[in-house]
């Protein structure tokens, strides 16, 4: 920003109705999840972090990181990390924007609710009344994950749901169930979803896929497949929809730069990373949590937790049968216990988070300077509201509820095998 005056106007103009409503008084710069994916396209071969805040740590680490790299940021938390983490839907855009008051932070952040699961019809009714009740507590942009279904019930849930999200909130949709190398996504299933989607007047800003990547800890090594990532976002650049990386933990630095340079991916999400680094656990270029002969995470002697701590969360965890990924049901029994200790070991744990994040941001990612490309971006548009990327270009008459149906016949993809592949 040129001065002072030009935030107040970003401030004034970008934050949309429910934040104003919510945090009448306050200088944290909440907004769209469009500005932040207009921002990475406006950069180009640019994606920022989706950081799950499942602790109070990873949300301040992640904030000061990208306050320091001029990085536009998402901080999310996904449906089912709602059940396992004290950081939820309702108290996340809380959190941020007391943070943000706090140190000064002036980047623009959206709050997103990740992994918006759909399993079945039976949980449209719920959804309804849940999801404007996100946006009333802080929510600025969502991922609605019907891909638990097939094809079109998938893409059916994703248009039952639409007007039940503000028009100016960012929007995520996704097709194949993050599985690994099973079950992976393809031209004519992602095309599918985004064709109906556009025919019936929804633009969405990203679409998550299943392109190899798995939820929690990678340890194949084969992870993201990015040739397949960049095929099927060309085959959708008519309708101008973003790539949203699920899984990055787990792949190096290499790929994920890859992954920036050669798809148009704009959002990548980091969660178990985050998590293990603030705890203080070694982990690896993969952000793999490193273990010993026996199996057990290594502890950094003087990061992150105390180390009597530690040793309270891995008796806890022996005691509960929790190994390897479920480790993270960890964070809602001992957020108290965190959050009472000592000031120095508050800090280390979130300095742990921002230096982590930072170098994700600046020197993988490619993403800094985004921040302040976000903020001219609303000054352009003199709104909070960017409006959708596409038009309509598909027929509406092609892509009614019983055509839909009958087109999704044609799809013949192999979905992987079946089970709970929540994040």
């Amino acid at each position: 920003m040129s001065d002072n005056t030009d935030f107040e106007k970003v401030l004034k103009i970008g934050r949309p109705p429910n934040i104003s409503r919510l945090f009448p008084h306050s200088k944290a710069l909440l907004v769209s999840g469009k500005v932040i994916d207009r921002a990475l396209l406006a950069k180009g071969q640019a994606m920022t972090m989706a950081a799950n805040g499942r602790n109070f740590f990873i949300i301040r680490g992640a904030l000061q990181a990208a306050q320091r790299a001029d990085a536009a940021i998402i901080i999310e938390i996904a449906r089912s990390e709602c059940a396992y983490c004290p950081v939820n839907f309702y108290n996340i855009a809380r959190q941020v924007d007391a943070v943000c008051n706090e140190l000064g932070i002036t980047v623009p952040v959206a709050i997103h609710a990740d992994h918006y699961g759909i399993k079945s019809e039976a949980d449209l009714p719920f959804a309804k009344m849940e999801i404007p009740s996100m946006f009333d507590a802080g929510i600025t942009s969502i991922a609605i994950d019907a891909s638990h279904m097939p094809d079109d019930l998938n893409l059916l849930a994703n248009i039952e749901l639409n007007s039940y999200i503000p028009t100016w909130a960012g929007l995520e949709t996704e097709v194949g169930e993050i599985k690994g190398a099973e079950g992976l996504s393809s031209v004519e299933d992602a095309s599918f979803l985004i064709k109906g989607l556009n025919a019936n007047g929804i633009s969405a800003d990203w679409i998550a896929l299943n392109n190899g990547t798995t939820h929690g800890l990678e340890a194949s090594g084969q992870g993201i497949q990015i040739e397949l990532t960049a095929e099927i976002h060309r085959h959708l650049e008519p309708y101008r929809v973003s790539g949203a990386q699920h899984g990055t933990s787990g792949n190096n630095s290499d790929k994920l730069r890859a992954i920036a340079a050669q798809t148009h991916t704009t959002k990548a999400n980091v969660a178990t990373a985050l998590q293990m680094v603030s705890w203080g656990l070694e982990v690896n270029d993969f952000g793999n949590a490193i273990r010993d002969d026996n199996g057990n995470f290594r502890k950094v002697v003087g990061e992150g937790v105390s180390e009597e701590n530690w040793q309270k969360m891995v008796a806890y965890a022996e005691e509960k049968g929790w190994k390897g990924g479920n480790y993270k049901n960890l964070n809602l029994p001992f957020e108290r216990l965190l959050l009472a200790q000592e000031r120095e070991v508050r800090e280390r744990m979130c300095h742990r988070v921002e230096e982590f994040v930072y170098n994700m941001l600046v020197n993988v990612f490619n993403a800094l300077g985004t921040a302040s490309i976000a903020r001219e971006i609303i000054l352009a548009a003199g709104s909070y509201d960017l409006g959708p990327k596409a038009e309509r270009v598909e027929s509406p008459a092609e892509w009614t509820r019983e055509k839909i149906i009958d087109k999704a016949k044609a799809l013949a993809g192999d979905k992987g095998p079946a089970g709970n592949f929540d994040d």
